[in-house]
């Protein structure tokens, strides 16, 4: 050790007494980050950090030299850091990879920033910035490393309990998410079953009716009793569609326009007439589902009964789609077309007073052939 000493001459810079060996004096030869000059000077430049410098010339690239800061931070006096390695601040817990980056940034002679976990003589530990980079002379050869230390303990600490805070939020947003999840599950099995008992009830009611209006030999009341079956068919209609739904929330009108023109039609006995349907997907408020299912059904038995009563063999065609915030659907017949003058019916009153109730408007068109009847939404979605 004392041969050690012997290489080293002391120097007083700004009152800081350091150990130089005669040959570091490189003021006019060294160029380092913190300034040209002689590598203690640009040390004590820096004196408020903890910082080391090492000679990669000897075995094991030891430490040649610390300061006051680096001996507090790190709870070992001068003589016991001096001449040996940094990694005899390493630990059980240091963070293999983060060793790894100082090794190879030792080996290709490049700086590097890292965090690592470091122990004190104490062996209290303590979350080490860690900045190291070579010094070279104009000659390019590294001839010592310097390397400044911070303690950001806290730093870290606090970054930890921020994702120990966020993970915990996580998993009660996840938590609260699965028993929301649970709970729409349970509501929607609740409104499916809802609609699909009031569907049963519906079609009970509907045979009920029908047992009823054989028994009636007035042919104008059966035939009131038959439009008011069909009107309580499209309702049980609409309550199918409700709970074979994914979303309780929503009726698929163009979905249901379609089922309903291949039930009226069927229960019509109507095989002279062709059914065309070509309607996208339009979903509505399940609110509006009854009284939009109703239009329907008085506009598609219409064009049955009227546009194509009497035995004409036609076509009825339905299209419907959306652009923009409007949706529309068109029942179109080859029938005979319009009457000269707007029909009175129970069933136009309901057409009038159901579209208004659902913000809806409906327009009857003539056409060479037949009637086309449209219905549209306005902010449908």
């Amino acid at each position: 050790m004392a041969a050690f000493k012997a290489s080293y001459r002391n120097l007083d810079l700004f009152g800081v007494i350091v150990e130089q060996r005669d040959d570091w004096h490189l003021t006019d030869r060294l160029h380092y980050d913190h300034g040209r000059g002689d590598p203690f000077a640009a040390a004590v430049r820096a004196t408020r950090m903890p910082m080391v410098i090492t000679d990669p010339s000897q075995p094991d690239n030891p430490i040649v030299f610390c300061n006051e800061a680096f001996q507090a931070l790190t709870g070992y006096a001068k003589n016991e850091i001096l001449g040996r390695n940094c990694r005899f601040l390493q630990g059980p817990d240091t963070e293999p990879s983060a060793v790894d980056q100082i090794r190879e940034a030792v080996r290709s002679g490049q700086s590097v920033s890292v965090e690592l976990l470091n122990y004190r003589k104490d062996g209290s530990v303590f979350w080490n910035a860690l900045y190291l980079s070579p010094v070279r002379n104009d000659s390019g050869e590294i001839q010592f490393f310097f390397a400044s230390q911070l303690d950001v303990t806290k730093h870290v600490a606090a970054n930890r309990e921020v994702e120990e805070q966020r993970l915990a939020v996580e998993k009660e947003v996840e938590r609260r998410t699965a028993e929301l999840e649970a709970a729409l599950e349970a509501k929607t099995l609740l409104l499916h079953e809802v609609d699909h008992r009031v569907k049963n009830n519906l079609t009970m009611i509907g045979s009920l009716l029908r047992l009823q209006a054989r028994t009636i030999g007035d042919p104008i009341i059966s035939s009131k009793l038959e439009a008011m079956m069909e009107r309580i068919d499209a309702l049980a209609t609409v309550h199918r569609t409700l709970y074979q739904s994914g979303d309780v929330t929503k009726f698929d009108i163009g979905e249901f326009a379609t089922r309903l023109a291949e039930d009226v039609l069927g229960s019509s006995g109507r095989a002279d007439i062709s059914l065309y349907c070509d309607v996208e997907p339009i979903l509505v408020s399940a609110g509006k589902a009854s009284s939009l299912g109703l239009v329907l059904n008085e506009i598609l038995t219409n064009a049955i009964k009227h546009g194509l009563g009497d035995g004409r063999a036609g076509t009825i065609s339905i299209k419907g789609g959306c652009d923009g915030d409007t949706a529309t659907i068109s029942v179109e017949d080859n029938g005979v077309g319009m009457p000269s003058a707007p029909p009175t019916g129970l069933g136009r009153t309901l057409i009038n007073r159901l579209a208004k109730q659902t913000e809806a408007v409906v327009v009857w068109s003539p056409l060479p052939a037949g009637t086309r009847v449209t219905l549209s939404l306005q902010n449908w979605n």
